[in-house]
């Protein structure tokens, strides 16, 4: 993946004078981003956040978006192309960064990560903050991810179903074994996947993989197939609908009275990548497939979603620990 180079500087925080909390936050590359910092359990983590430069009536629609294992906010924002499509959508778009670059996607702890549940309070502070400074919409929360990410992104769907209004995975799966990740009510769901991964395969891996040097070990997670029918139970969707389309295979678990849509696509001829982007693939990711522009029909999907019931989000600020800094 491409690195970028962020050049820094200092303004004032939107919520310095809050009593419960006060944050930075440092010019990037773009006018309308910022680097933000926000204090969680005792640990200070940070995010970039991508803002439509167009004034809009009342606060926007938020996408929280994870990047992969060994990558970091500004890779995820080159290799997803989602500030230009979320701009045209008048979102916001958060880049959370992960703690040695990795994600606590599954719910086991391991030695590099004894609380498993860290990251998704920081999402849910992250959430939290830009709603209570009136950036973020709470009723039109998603999060997305890529790989790791991915899996990341599902997890906070399966664990705060009442915090999003829909979820996107690209290459990214739910954990099972000791890490399982059990989806616990109805979320819209999308799991886009190449049919050639050869990182981790489509059809999931059945036992965990050998942790790489200093990092936590690789989870075993179910196949694409899996996860996305494990969401399809949770949210009692009518049985899936197969479609083959130009370039990729589309599977469609139809929602019913008081349900929401689960969808699986599987892109043919694309490796452990997120289809349509113009990021070269590392050595060894497989193919970078043009058969579909995933960050349109990511966003297209999650648009679409129906806005949570207002008053029906996580209210993360009344845990003591979590602050702004």
């Amino acid at each position: 993946m491409v690195g970028l180079a962020l050049v820094t500087g200092c303004s004032a925080s939107d919520d310095s004078d809050s009593p419960e909390a006060t944050a930075t936050s440092s010019k990037t590359s773009a006018a309308a981003d910022t680097r933000e910092h926000l204090r969680v359990d005792g640990a200070t983590r940070s995010y970039l956040l991508h803002k439509p430069t167009a004034p809009g009536p009342g606060p926007r629609p938020l996408v929280v978006a994870f990047h992969g294992r060994g990558a970091d906010p500004a890779e995820m924002r080159e290799l997803s192309g989602l500030d230009r499509a979320a701009k045209a959508r008048g979102m916001l778009v958060a880049y959370p960064e992960a703690l040695r670059k990795a994600w606590g996607a599954g719910a086991a702890p391991t030695r590099q990560r004894p609380d498993p549940a860290a990251d998704v309070r920081f999402t849910e502070a992250l959430v939290d903050k830009l709603v209570r400074t009136r950036q973020a919409d709470p009723r039109r929360v998603y999060v997305v991810g890529f790989s790791n990410g991915g899996s990341m992104a599902l997890r906070v769907a399966a664990e705060r179903p009442k915090l999003v209004a829909g979820a996107v995975s690209v290459a990214g799966q739910l954990p099972t074994g000791r890490a399982t990740v059990r989806p616990s009510g109805p979320v819209p769901v999308m799991i886009v996947y190449g049919a050639e991964d050869p990182v981790r395969p489509v059809t999931g891996l059945a036992r965990p993989g050998p942790a790489p040097k200093g990092q936590e070990p690789i989870m075993a997670t179910r196949s694409a197939r899996a996860s996305a029918q494990a969401f399809a139970t949770a949210g009692r969707t009518k049985a899936p609908a197969e479609q083959s389309r130009k370039g990729y295979d589309r599977t469609v678990w139809r929602p019913g009275p008081g349900t929401v849509p689960v969808e699986l696509l599987v892109v043919r001829d694309a490796g452990h990548t997120w289809p349509g982007t113009r990021v070269t693939p590392p050595k060894g990711f497989g193919p970078a497939s043009k058969a579909l522009d995933t960050t349109d029909t990511v966003l297209g999907f999650l648009k679409e979603q129906a806005p949570r019931p207002a008053g029906n989000t996580a209210k993360a600020a009344k845990t003591p620990e979590r602050t702004d800094r």
